[in-house]
């Protein structure tokens, strides 16, 4: 990340992002929110880190998570889920 530029105080914010947001929508708890969160970090990563003409296969990886992830923001994770059985 520094080597683009990208100061090295913001890695603790990436790791708990990618890690908080995954266990989040592993145990399905407050998915939507963060599939949000996911799906725009994917975007993001997708266009600063990856959007050299060397590197399409990774850019294109990037913007088809995010898609998913706009999916589950939009449609949720379904029953087995801690958001579902929360709302009971």
């Amino acid at each position: 990340m520094e080597s683009l530029g990208v100061p090295a105080g913001l890695l603790p914010l990436v790791i708990f992002v990618e890690l908080g947001g995954g266990l989040a929508l592993l145990f399905g708890l407050q998915a939507r929110v963060a599939a949000l969160g996911l799906g725009v970090f994917s975007v993001l990563t997708a266009f600063l880190f990856h959007g050299g003409a060397d590197d399409s296969i990774n850019f294109m990886k990037n913007l088809a998570m995010a898609g998913g992830l706009f999916y589950i923001m939009l449609y949720g994770v379904g029953r087995l889920s801690l958001d579902h059985l929360l709302e009971k």
